[in-house]
């Protein structure tokens, strides 16, 4: 069979109306494209083609690919389709005619968008707070998509926030530790979402620690709060030595944040100064506790004191109350 010639000029404003392809077409990666050319009875040869390549010649199929079928093939129009698009079918696509022994030709140009894919990461990391910290997000798409990180970890419209594929954090905090979210967006899909979570060691701090009155042949309980990541270790000392459950009639429990240090019946010699130690490989701090009787005198006020100022405010409190009312 003779390969009929289908070299034309592109049509030109003024110029017939036909062939009469499609505006340019955009289809997902994946999708199909019917690529659509309005003729009329004056045709006598119709082809598509890309590029120089002949797809179709009629109801002839020329090309060798099975993705590319004939839709329609009637005087009024000649359409193919492209199954399962992918990027490389890209570019333009032209239906020529034959008319009279003028050939004339129409484009279109097939646009082939592609989800955004986040393709490289940052691995989650652990650093000592005052470090530098460099996170990547890698993504590819069509159109190319925006990245953004976000720090998930703080309150709405306050967290870091860095629309490129780099996110940099010099002299890091502990408030700055976290889940940190990167999002791959170029409006063809959802955006693609992944999340690094940065770990920020930093020493102990004791936030919590009161002193505790009890009387003699009571329960006593001592209790010191620390900060830190990794988390303490306590140890609990009453001057040089060091204090051990079941040691004394004492015992110390440690969970999570908090360690206490329990008497079960409180004697004369439990009296006195104790010292929480709060230990991290990063460092330790320490806080002196006080364990006190009725009567002893506290940070320069006497305990008995102090309850009896708490009594006679209730007292004060009480009368104004019954008085304005």
């Amino acid at each position: 069979m003779q390969i009929p010639s289908y070299a034309g000029v592109p049509v030109r404003s003024g110029d017939a109306t036909f062939p009469k392809a499609m505006d340019n077409v955009t289809v997902r990666q994946g999708e199909s494209a019917t690529l659509r050319c309005t003729i009329d009875d004056r045709v006598t040869r119709v082809a598509w083609l890309n590029r120089s390549t002949i797809l179709y010649a009629g109801n002839d199929k020329w090309s060798i690919d099975p993705r590319v079928i004939i839709l329609v093939n009637t005087p009024t129009q000649y359409s193919i389709m492209i199954q399962n698009v992918d990027v490389y079918d890209e570019g333009p696509y032209t239906c020529s005619v034959q008319t009279d022994n003028h050939p004339k030709t129409s484009r279109v140009h097939l646009i082939v968008q592609v989800p955004p894919q986040i393709m490289n990461i940052s691995s989650d990391i652990t650093v000592n707070e005052g470090s530098s910290v460099t996170l990547l997000c890698l993504a590819i798409g069509r159109p190319e998509p925006t990245v953004t990180w976000r720090h998930l970890s703080v309150k709405e419209g306050q967290g870091f926030v860095s629309e490129d594929e780099y996110l940099e954090i010099s002299d890091i905090k502990r408030d700055q530790s976290g889940e940190y979210e990167c999002s791959a967006l170029n409006d063809v899909a959802a955006p693609d979402v992944r999340k690094v979570k940065i770990t920020v060691n930093y020493p102990p701090y004791i936030s919590k620690a009161k002193n505790t009155g009890v009387s003699v042949g009571q329960k006593g309980i001592l209790s010191c709060e620390a900060s830190a990541v990794p988390m303490a270790e306590f140890q609990w000392f009453k001057e040089d030595t060091r204090l051990a459950t079941g040691l004394d009639g004492v015992r110390i429990e440690n969970k999570g944040r908090i360690s206490t240090l329990t008497f079960f019946n409180v004697s004369e010699k439990d009296y006195g100064n104790y010292t929480c130690v709060a230990t991290n490989k990063l460092g330790n701090t320490n806080a002196s506790i006080t364990l006190y009787g009725p009567g002893a005198v506290i940070d320069g006020v006497n305990s008995a004191s102090r309850a009896l100022a708490c009594l006679w405010l209730s007292g004060t409190f009480f009368a104004h109350f019954f008085i304005k009312f």
